[in-house]
């Protein structure tokens, strides 16, 4: 978290409209932690999207379009890995933001699967929160929800290096 996932989505998403490519974005419908009909970055930074409930949807949605833009993809059902297959196969690029791992630092979701299908991946780190090295982990703060999914922002996680999150 934090480290600009989204802020870059949006960056290329906006270089692709501006070279005149139809784009499509979408994020899960459960997050919903600043706009509805947004992906918002940290920054608040943001773009139109649509908000789905399953990846499969994206098929239908992707008319005429050359680049897909898909936010917060560790949210997604296990299908969204044979969708962004189907995508590429028709030729249409798609741009994945995503945690690779949760607070527990477990895989999370189908980005393994996702990372493993790319071409090109860019995997961007946020600064720890207590000692300003590269972070590569989300620490989640608070303690009253030990679900894999939990929408959260500053409040409920920290960036955290190997060595503060092990502390």
């Amino acid at each position: 978290m934090f480290s600009g996932k989204t802020e870059e989505l949006i960056k290329q998403l906006k270089e692709a409209n501006l070279a005149n490519q139809k784009t499509l974005i979408v994020k899960p419908k459960i997050d919903s932690r600043y706009e509805k009909n947004k992906i918002v970055s940290h920054n608040n930074t943001s773009l139109d999207c649509m908000p789905i409930d399953s990846s499969k949807e994206i098929i239908k949605l992707v008319q005429d379009v050359k680049v897909v833009g898909i936010d917060e993809a560790q949210f997604f059902d296990s299908n969204i890995t044979d969708v962004c297959q189907k995508l590429i196969d028709k030729g249409i690029q798609v741009i994945v933001a995503g945690l690779d791992m949760d607070y527990k630092k477990n895989p999370f979701g189908q980005m393994p699967n996702l990372l493993s299908m790319a071409d090109k991946i860019t995997k961007l780190r946020a600064e720890c929160h207590n000692c300003g090295q590269p972070a590569n982990f989300s620490y989640r703060i608070s303690e009253e929800n030990n679900q894999q999914i939990m929408l959260g922002e500053k409040k409920e996680y920290e960036a955290r290096c190997r060595n503060c999150y092990d502390r």
